[in-house]
C-alpha cells in the first residue's frame, strides 16, 4: 500500500466516526433520551458530549493532516475538481461549528449547574449538531461523486 492510500483510509475512518457520530447522536440518542427525567437526560448528555467530542478532537486534525496531504500530492487546489474543493469548504464549516459549540454552548453546559442554563445550551448543542449533520452528509455525496 502507499502512503496515499493509508492517508486516505485514515481520513475515511475519521469523516466516519464524525458524521456517523452525528446521524447517531441526531437520529438514534436525541429521541431515545426522552423517556428519562431531566435531570437523568441533563447526565446522560454530559457523559455523551465528553466522550464524542473527545473523539472529534481527535477527528479534525486527522481529517486535517491527511486532506491537506493529500490535496498536495495530488498538485494542490488548482489541480483538483470542483469536488474537492467543495470538501475542503465543506469540512472547513463542519470545524468552525464544532469549535462554535465547544467553546459556547458546550463550555455553558459544563460551567453551570442550572438545569435551565443546561438545557438552554443543549438546544444550541442539538441545533448544531443537526447543521453539521447536514453539513457532514453533503460533503459524504460530494466525495462520492468523485
Amino acid at each position: 500500500m502507499t502512503l496515499y492510500s493509508w492517508l486516505k483510509a485514515i481520513h475515511l475512518i475519521a469523516a466516519v466516526l464524525w458524521v456517523g457520530g452525528l446521524g447517531f447522536a441526531w437520529i438514534v440518542l436525541r429521541p431515545s433520551v426522552s423517556v428519562l427525567d431531566g435531570p437523568q437526560r441533563i447526565a446522560l448528555h454530559g457523559q455523551v458530549y465528553k466522550r464524542f467530542f473527545l473523539v472529534i478532537w481527535h477527528a479534525i486534525p486527522l481529517l486535517l493532516i491527511t486532506g491537506f496531504w493529500m490535496l498536495g500530492a495530488l498538485g494542490g487546489m488548482a489541480g483538483v475538481p470542483w469536488n474537492v474543493h467543495a470538501m475542503v469548504a465543506l469540512g472547513l464549516l463542519m470545524t468552525v461549528v464544532f469549535l462554535w459549540v465547544v467553546f459556547g454552548p458546550y463550555r455553558s453546559f459544563r460551567g453551570t449547574e442550572h438545569a435551565e442554563a443546561k438545557a438552554g445550551a443543549m438546544a444550541s448543542i442539538r441545533m448544531a449538531i443537526g447543521i453539521n449533520l447536514v453539513l457532514g452528509l453533503l460533503t459524504v455525496l460530494v466525495a462520492g461523486l468523485i
